[in-house]
């Protein structure tokens, strides 16, 4: 009887054992089955956000289709309402510009000179920096403007034409003058300068190849040819930058009947501006024709020289145009020993030892 109590009593005491593990288990179970809930709970809320990320990205993306649309619509349709008879006249001005071939046929047959007028020279009067390779000065301001308004007969003034429509020009180039001409009041400042009853004359004639659309085609070499003729033949004394070396390494020059170098300081030349007058007159013979590059100074040098008889053109980056036509990318690229203020490492030159180039050299003023 004992016996059989005490086995009864045993068998109670591993009941118990395994419900207290069953218990345990259970217990282990439990706090599983609340981790998977609460895991569930925070996957829905992931998902609810990731729903209402989509949702929000699609509206996001219909907003801009729709933007979209609508830009293309009003651009398309603004030619015809600016060309409204309704519309006031007054509110708009452009100023009159003559063409490429126009201003050509003046410097050629009429023998006239040119000061042109861009981006830099704007900004030198509105007192504006915008250039790196001249820095901002009063007295050249003054004098530009005084350039900008002058009648002298034998003078074109030349504006960019950036005021109107600019079908002829790559996309790439029609947008940075869009974004020039809406920065800050730049449109409102270059009409406030120009003068209403005016005929000015294409300053993008000597920027013949990499703005335009028709780069890729013959067009620019007919272009470069034309301007070619205006120093055929001429006795030739260019006024440049120390690292301008305008025509060495091509032909641009080459139809000139002689040619001879002023140098002029790479940057900010209009701090020797005197220096470099004076040695200009020291050296023009009767027939001089000057050509002149050297940032916003070459304007007024060219108005000078033309008020001294002579005739003087302000040629800017025509040579730097003129390698990359050869080039024939269509696009600006870096010439290793000329100076570039239109691309990024540009105004890193390379030495040039060129006998040619250095013979022609008759006034050092960039030292």
């Amino acid at each position: 009887m004992c016996d059989k109590r005490e086995d009864l009593e045993e068998r109670i005491s591993y009941l118990e054992g395994k419900l207290s593990e069953m218990e345990q288990v259970n217990m282990s179970y439990v706090r599983q089955t609340d981790v998977m809930l609460q895991a569930i709970r925070d996957l829905s809320g992931l998902y609810q956000q990731m729903m209402q990320q989509v949702t929000q990205m699609s509206n996001a993306q219909t907003m801009l289709e729709v933007n979209q649309n609508i830009t293309k619509a009003r651009c398309d349709n603004l030619r015809y309402e600016l060309l409204d008879p309704n519309l006031k006249r007054e509110e708009y001005s452009f100023p009159v510009i003559r063409s490429a071939e126009e201003t050509i046929d003046e410097i050629i047959h009429g023998g006239k000179s040119i000061a042109r007028f861009g981006d830099g020279e704007f900004s030198q009067i509105v007192k504006k920096a915008r250039q790196k390779f001249q820095k901002l000065d009063d007295k050249l301001g003054i004098r530009l403007e005084e350039v900008l308004h002058s009648h002298h007969p034998n003078l074109l003034v030349a504006i960019a034409n950036n005021y109107g429509a600019l079908q002829a020009h790559t996309d790439f180039s029609a947008d940075a003058i869009r974004f020039y001409m809406v920065a800050g009041e730049t449109r409102k400042q270059h009409l406030e300068l120009l003068e209403k009853d005016r005929v000015y004359y294409d300053a993008y004639v000597l920027r013949p190849y990499v703005m335009y659309k028709d780069n890729m085609t013959d067009a620019p070499r007919k272009r470069f040819e034309r301007l070619k003729k205006i120093w055929e033949n001429r006795s030739v004394i260019l006024v440049e930058g120390a690292q301008t070396r305008a025509g060495v390494g091509n032909d641009l020059f080459a139809g000139a009947r002689e040619l001879k170098r002023i140098l002029a300081p790479a940057t900010s030349s209009f701090d020797r501006y005197d220096d470099i007058l004076k040695a200009a007159l020291k050296h023009a013979g009767d027939d001089t024709l000057f050509l002149i590059a050297m940032g916003p100074s070459a304007g007024v040098l060219a108005y000078d020289l033309t008020v001294e008889g002579y005739q003087a053109l302000d040629i800017g980056h025509l040579d730097l145009e003129y390698e990359w036509f050869r080039a024939g990318k269509g696009e600006r690229i870096n010439i290793p020993f000329k100076y570039n203020n239109e691309s990024e490492g540009g105004n890193e030159v390379k030495e040039l030892h060129d006998p040619v180039y250095e013979s022609q050299i008759i006034e050092d003023c960039s030292i």
